[in-house]
């Protein structure tokens, strides 16, 4: 069995009503990345508003190439949501309120009835572009109640890009009070466990699964985590490894399947994952596909199961998993894998030089079944990390006051 060490924390009232917290965060605001040998910071997410463009890191490139690339309209900046340029709850969800803003001001007439017409228009583009997270929804609703506060178009298109600034600020006030709330639960010598990315990548900044870990290390405590692969895209591999060698802290990659063996030696005390789409009234988690295999394995053996989101995850209309829309992938994903070529040595090419490749590995004349996320049921999680405090799943709708909930 898991080591005793894990905690367990739940809260009957909420913990910190006056999120985010007004004393200094425990850690820095910031992940910085190094690349080329220069450090410097990088949000995820970043609006042009002189070229009315937004402007992504490249994932799909990482970690073999560092990249900033932009999407000239509101179409374009749909396309990078559904094609993973950009990924993750936070991340999409501030690039869907950009994405909003972006189309608004490419709106060039004066007549308030087209203009609302273009912008619904513009909402439903960048909400069909991956259904299964919550974010882009919550965020381009945050960003047209702003909006209609505005009496003419271009008051309208102000507002929208300043309420668009304004969630992804908030998405990293968000990351930094979950990465306090969190940080308690990791004790020294303790191995963590993570599923995908819900890494700074994931959002704008910080995180929310990774969070507590980054506030954990900065303040001195060691631990170790593993990083499921997360096959078929190997988020695990790619990005929570990278940022996790970027900021210092001890961690292995491990394929997906290899977590049972871990949980069977106990050596796994705790698992932190992320969500796209946390039901308020059932406690119901919507995750990358495999979440749901972690937390039964975690209950089998006894270790806690955190699920760490801040509050645009969270769905307060939807009243089962049942119908969380289920995202299905190209089956390529499954049938082959992308990669950065190696040279004959064996080592992988430089960052510069990196070329990307798809290499078939399955079969042929086979295909392929690729759901892109799976629902985990709330008595298999030991609690939800928000802002606010560590809830149990069921209570959410409780506490919906201040998790931002309908009244």
């Amino acid at each position: 069995m898991a080591s005793s060490s894990c905690l367990f924390l739940f809260c009957d009232r909420p913990s910190n009503q006056n999120f985010p917290p007004s004393r200094p965060p425990a850690y820095p605001a910031r992940v910085n990345v190094t690349v080329s040998g220069k450090t410097r910071h990088h949000r995820t997410v970043t609006f042009d508003q002189r070229t009315n463009r937004v402007q992504l890191i490249e994932q799909r490139l990482l970690p073999h190439e560092f990249r900033i690339v932009s999407t000239p309209d509101h179409r374009a900046t749909a396309d990078a949501i559904r094609d993973m340029v950009v990924r993750g709850a936070g991340a999409i969800g501030a690039t869907a309120a950009y994405g909003l803003a972006q189309g608004a001001r490419e709106y060039t007439g004066r007549n308030s009835s087209a203009f609302a017409k273009h912008v619904e228009r513009v909402f439903h583009t960048i909400a069909s572009a991956r259904p299964t997270a919550v974010d882009p929804v919550n965020a381009m609703a945050q960003v047209r109640t702003h909006m209609a506060a505005g009496e003419s178009v271009e008051e309208q298109k102000a507002l929208a890009l300043a309420a668009a600034e304004e969630f992804a600020h908030e998405d990293v006030e968000h990351c930094r009070a979950i990465g306090e709330h969190g940080a308690r639960l990791i004790g020294n010598g303790m191995n963590v466990l993570t599923h995908c990315n819900a890494g700074w990548l994931a959002f704008v900044d910080i995180g929310s699964a990774t969070a507590p870990m980054y506030a954990a290390h900065d303040a001195g405590r060691k631990f170790h985590v593993y990083c499921d692969e997360t096959r078929p895209r190997s988020q695990g591999a790619t990005l929570t490894a990278w940022e996790l060698a970027q900021q210092g802290v001890s961690h292995q990659i491990i394929a997906d399947n290899a977590a049972g063996l871990l949980f069977a030696r106990g050596e796994i005390d705790l698992v932190i994952v992320g969500s796209d789409r946390t039901l308020g009234r059932t406690g119901e988690v919507a995750n990358k596909i495999g979440t749901y295999t972690k937390a039964v394995l975690a209950k089998r053996h006894g270790v806690p199961f955190y699920v760490a989101i801040p509050l645009s995850t969270i769905d307060w209309k939807m009243r089962s998993g049942d119908e969380i829309p289920i995202e299905e992938r190209d089956a390529s994903e499954v049938l082959g894998a992308w990669g950065a070529l190696a040279d004959p040595k064996g080592k992988t090419k430089s960052t510069a030089r990196a070329r990307r490749a798809y290499v078939r590995v399955a079969n042929p004349t086979s295909g392929a079944f690729n759901p892109g996320f799976d629902v985990t049921p709330p008595d298999q999680i030991t609690g939800i990390i928000t802002p606010a405090g560590i809830f149990k799943p069921g209570e959410l709708w409780k506490h919906r006051r201040v998790l931002g909930g309908p009244r």
